[in-house]
């Protein structure tokens, strides 16, 4: 007969989400995580795969949690630039805000820490990639398309502009003392969009 688990999968995944985003993968062991998520090795192994595996599906929760908020926000009807410049400031916020600096954002982490030797964690960071500038790309050609944003403006290098201004933004505001330095870049790259 087979045995139940003890544990919730699903709350274990999202403790495992937050503690790798914390202290990253390497820094995380499987000891680390087995104490943190409160089961056995085995259960982690069983229900996960491992650390590796385990790593990948926070990822992907990572995903499911932010994606669809960015999507419906840069979607929606009427004026676009608005929605983009919210977008911006709003990164720029969360980067240079105390958890901010704490935690960075856990697909820029992933980005520095495991895509260069990775391959499916750094299929998983250009997917997020592609979830952040797609929609950016179809805001501004709304944007374009509504008289907001001049003829002579290229709307993908833009959005891919921004895509590398907001991965940056994680980056130092995870590391500089001074949240100006985060917000004066955004203010400055918003003035490409006049």
């Amino acid at each position: 007969m087979a045995r139940t688990k003890e544990f919730d999968p699903d709350a274990a995944l999202q403790s495992a989400l937050e503690l790798f985003w914390r202290r990253g993968y390497e820094a995380t062991s499987v000891a680390d995580l087995v104490e943190h998520l409160g089961i056995g090795r085995a259960s982690l192994y069983a229900t996960f795969g491992g650390k590796r595996e385990l790593y990948l599906k926070a990822m992907d929760r990572y995903a499911e949690m932010r994606d669809p908020l960015l999507l419906a926000e840069l979607s929606r009807s009427g004026p676009a630039l608005p929605a983009v410049r919210a977008v911006v400031r709003r990164f720029a916020e969360e980067a240079a805000s105390p958890e901010g600096r704490l935690n960075g954002c856990f697909v820029t982490n992933t980005a520095a820490e495991l895509a260069p030797h990775d391959p499916a964690a750094a299929r998983r960071v250009e997917s997020s990639w592609e979830c952040l500038e797609s929609p950016l790309h179809s805001a501004l050609v709304r944007a374009q398309v509504q008289g907001e944003l001049p003829e002579d403006r290229d709307p993908r290098a833009l959005a891919r502009m921004l895509l590398v201004l907001l991965q940056g933004v994680r980056v130092v505001g995870k590391a500089s003392n001074d949240p100006a330095r985060v917000r004066d870049a955004a203010e400055q790259a918003l003035t490409l969009l006049d």
